[in-house]
């Protein structure tokens, strides 16, 4: 039988640790050189083993503050050397197998679910506990990790010992879950930073920002390619669609334009309302033939993109990307309190005078000369000529993708 509990049995409540141990002795003061919360769950599976506990399978499941991930597992079997990490998209949470999970039972209150495994007499049971019986469990066991600011996680334990877990054993393993809670919050607070800052200012610039780099005016100057993307006639669409259909239009056309940017090593350092700058550096030697794949592989998901506009009756989206080559000053800019990690400099302008320009000529992507050389590209561009560009000294020769090359 399946029992759920919203106060578990303790032998002297309020009283911790029931029997003092030398894995808490471990937990507290001898993890802290270890980043990740996935080996600290296998190597504390292995000294239950070692102490005599017979866990044979244990998972822990963490809610997350990610775009894509509504929630991860890290699963520990008895043998394995690594424990293995799945991640939920957001929708799992309203699926009918996570709502009548053990997991979902802790979200909702419940401080302890216990299944005995070996009792096979509730016949219609759901596929998870069957699951865990066909890998040989008897007993499965989950209950709450209370974090800060009402985060409620969940820990589980399994045996296949027959019988199930001794009550001795269940006291043991009680026994970790504050250790295990503050152990784990140190983990999570940290992966969770990096992801927000990843989110919203890029790898590379979250991890200058993590390693310290945080005061104004910190940072470095580097060479780098440069892109700005800017979406056309974007605020008649944002004044004639639905608020919905605008943020689902603009979803798409980043997803088109920033997934190659990406996969090919350039780094976005912002959304500019319709518009993105992104980086390659220089660094890499492949930079600027890294940044040209990029926008070949965007311009033909925004073609896919638009065949889907054109069924649906609407107008294709046109899109201006200006590109130039040069040094940036790559680092913290703003006011006292509150800091944007990006790029400026001469370079970052001319870049984006190139896309206005692109409004002008009539071709979708505009170099600089400076770019085209450095790239060695010249043979698949058309020279447009000299342009001068608004609040630059010196015109600029301008290049495009070469039209006998597009056809």
């Amino acid at each position: 039988m399946q029992s759920f509990s919203n106060k578990p049995d303790i032998a002297d409540e309020g009283v911790w640790p029931i029997r003092r141990r030398r894995i808490l002795d471990w937990l507290v003061n001898e993890t802290r050189g270890e980043r990740f919360i996935d080996n600290i769950l296998v190597d504390m599976c292995e000294k239950l083993l070692a102490a005599g506990v017979p866990v044979a399978r244990a998972t822990l499941h963490f809610r997350t503050n990610h775009p894509q991930w509504v929630g991860a597992r890290i699963l520990w079997k008895e043998g394995l050397a690594e424990a293995k990490i799945d991640t939920f998209a957001y929708g799992v949470e309203n699926t009918p197998e996570f709502l009548k999970s053990p997991v979902n039972a802790i979200h909702q209150g419940a401080e302890e679910v216990r299944k005995q495994l070996e009792d096979t007499a509730d016949g219609g049971e759901d596929s998870f506990y069957q699951e865990l019986r066909d890998d040989g469990l008897t007993e499965y066991i989950a209950w709450p990790v209370e974090h800060t600011f009402g985060k409620r996680h969940v820990v589980t334990f399994s045996t296949s010992r027959p019988g199930g877990f001794t009550s001795e054993h269940v006291d043991f393993l009680r026994d970790l879950l504050p250790a295990l809670t503050l152990v784990s919050e140190i983990r999570l607070k940290n992966i969770m930073a990096r992801t927000l800052l990843q989110t919203y200012v890029g790898p590379h610039a979250s991890e200058q920002i993590l390693s310290g780099v945080t005061t104004r005016g910190s940072g470095a100057t580097v060479g780098a390619a440069i892109m700005i993307c800017d979406l056309r006639d974007f605020t008649a669409i944002s004044d004639l669609w639905p608020r919905d259909d605008v943020i689902h239009l603009l979803n798409d056309y980043f997803d088109a334009m920033s997934d190659p940017i990406e996969r090919h090593g350039g780094e976005i350092l912002k959304f500019m309302g319709d518009g993105l700058l992104a980086i390659f550096p220089l660094a890499k030697e492949t930079a600027c033939l890294d940044l040209l794949q990029a926008i070949r592989e965007g311009q033909t998901s925004m073609a896919e993109l638009n065949e889907q506009h054109v069924r649906m009756g609407r107008e294709p989206l046109r899109y201006g990307v200006g590109v130039h080559v040069g040094d940036v000053m790559y680092g913290n800019i703003g006011s006292r309190r509150r800091l944007d990690f990006t790029v400026i400099g001469p370079a970052v302008n001319v870049a984006s005078r190139l896309e206005s320009l692109t409004k002008e000529v009539k071709r979708p992507v505009l170099l600089s000369r400076a770019f085209v050389e450095m790239a060695g590209c010249a043979k698949d561009m058309d020279s447009l000529g000299t342009f001068p560009l608004r609040g630059l000294g010196e015109p600029v020769d301008v290049f495009a993708f070469s039209e006998r090359v597009a056809a």
